[in-house]
């Protein structure tokens, strides 16, 4: 049994999962205010089970909105050490991959990084399985338009997907539909079906590039 969370974005949700049952899942939409939002979530989730049920808790750790992977992450981690719950740290674009696990076709998982770069991933999604084609990374426009003209069809997903899909300029994507555009719960436990279980203590945010305060203090430096 495992509770999976993701506050790395705008969206924010909670899925409570046995196996591949899921019992209970959340998810808003409704802004940057997971710091108010999170822990109710969970506790709804978790209505009717206690944390010492809990095989493991799954979170996105990273990329996304740094304040928001860092509310995740600490809320999981807080969590986990008060049970004594292993935890599993799952990326955000691999669980925006798995949304899409009844399709067969390459997926390419965006979030928006700003001034037309997106923390990014390719995935190609075949018989239910998904399969990882580059590593997580923080990409140009330009540099990811050259990469997806190779594949003859592509899903944009994630909250950068729009932005991508009206300013790319290439016929061979299409953008998800809303119902599946966004990381979830329930993707990020499919994802963390076989990673590895760390402790709390083990468990940190993954962040693709400094956040833009710390780069303003860099310019200032030097």
């Amino acid at each position: 049994m495992i509770l999976s969370v993701d506050s790395s974005a705008v969206t924010a949700s909670a899925a409570l999962t046995d196996g591949n049952n899921v019992v209970k899942s959340e998810f808003v939409n409704a802004g940057l205010t997971h710091s108010e939002t999170l822990l109710p979530m969970i506790k709804r989730v978790m209505q009717g089970y206690s944390f010492e049920e809990l095989d493991a808790i799954a979170v996105t750790a990273g990329p996304g909105s740094f304040t928001g992977v860092r509310i995740g992450v600490a809320t999981v981690k807080g969590l986990a050490f008060n049970a004594g719950i292993p935890c599993i740290g799952v990326s955000t674009l691999e669980a925006i991959a798995y949304n899409f696990t009844d399709k067969s076709a390459v997926v390419c998982a965006l979030m928006d990084a700003r001034r037309m770069q997106f923390y990014n991933a390719i995935f190609r999604v075949k018989n239910g399985e998904v399969f990882r084609l580059c590593e997580d990374r923080a990409v140009s426009i330009d540099d990811l338009k050259k990469e997806l003209l190779l594949f003859e069809n592509v899903i944009l997903a994630g909250d950068g997907a729009e932005l991508c899909y009206n300013n790319i300029g290439i016929d061979n994507v299409i953008l998800a539909d809303d119902a599946v555009r966004y990381q979830n719960g329930i993707g990020v436990s499919k994802a963390a079906a076989n990673k590895e279980k760390i402790s709390a203590a083990s468990l940190i945010p993954v962040y693709l590039r400094p956040s833009q305060a710390e780069r303003e203090l860099k310019l200032k430096k030097n």
